[in-house]
């Protein structure tokens, strides 16, 4: 098991991407489908279980690519309603609040305890972004996080992680990345930032 505190010993701050590192993405896409499932129940009269658990298998099986036609497809739902499935992405009001990783909160709570800054630089389309952040049990963390959409902002993760650095002071090797794909680590890398996968932090 990695040794974060040791890690983090020296580091003035900490940039965390927001899917599947604070919390599992599955747990707001999983709410997202449910209430489409209902929603279709209500419009169309279609079996909200039925289409909840289509929505389920094929996310599992093949992610989240072209769902909402093969879902029409298996059920013969309006093409019309692809609005709705994307504007529920967006904006759903979910029936259960995110809930952050028990480790991410540990750990952002004892940043928070020593005075380190706490930075959230994600990717993605903004709206549904900040509706995830919106809908999240923060734990009182909320006040001391500072949040950077790369898609509203039309920077890559590089330029805003360097903009963070000048803004705050802060020197490469005082702060650390965390993130989960591919992407994130290249970037942290153009500017000399340490960078940490979160699957290494939860072996």
């Amino acid at each position: 098991m990695m040794d974060i505190a040791a890690v983090l010993k020296n580091k003035e701050a900490v940039i965390f991407e927001l899917d599947d590192v604070l919390f599992p993405e599955k747990d707001y896409l999983l709410q997202v489908y449910y209430l489409f499932a209902q929603f279709i129940e209500y419009t169309e009269q279609k079996d909200a279980g039925a289409t909840l658990a289509f929505l389920q298998a094929e996310f599992k099986q093949n992610g989240v690519d072209e769902l909402f036609d093969k879902t029409a497809a298996q059920f013969g739902i309006d093409a019309k309603y692809r609005y709705n499935f994307e504007l529920l992405h967006q904006n759903a009001r979910l029936p259960l609040k995110l809930l952050l990783y028990q480790t991410m909160l540990d750990l952002m709570q004892e940043l928070v305890v020593n005075r380190k800054k706490i930075f959230i630089v994600t990717a993605g389309n903004p709206e549904q972004q900040l509706n995830k952040i919106k809908q999240t049990e923060w734990n009182g963390l909320e006040q001391y996080l500072t949040v950077y959409f790369t898609d509203e902002l039309k920077l890559q993760k590089s330029e805003i992680f360097q903009n963070i650095l000048n803004d705050n002071n802060l020197l490469a090797d005082e702060v650390l990345v965390i993130g989960a794909n591919n992407f994130d680590e290249p970037q942290a890398k153009i500017v000399n930032l340490q960078y940490i996968s979160s699957l290494e932090i939860f072996k």
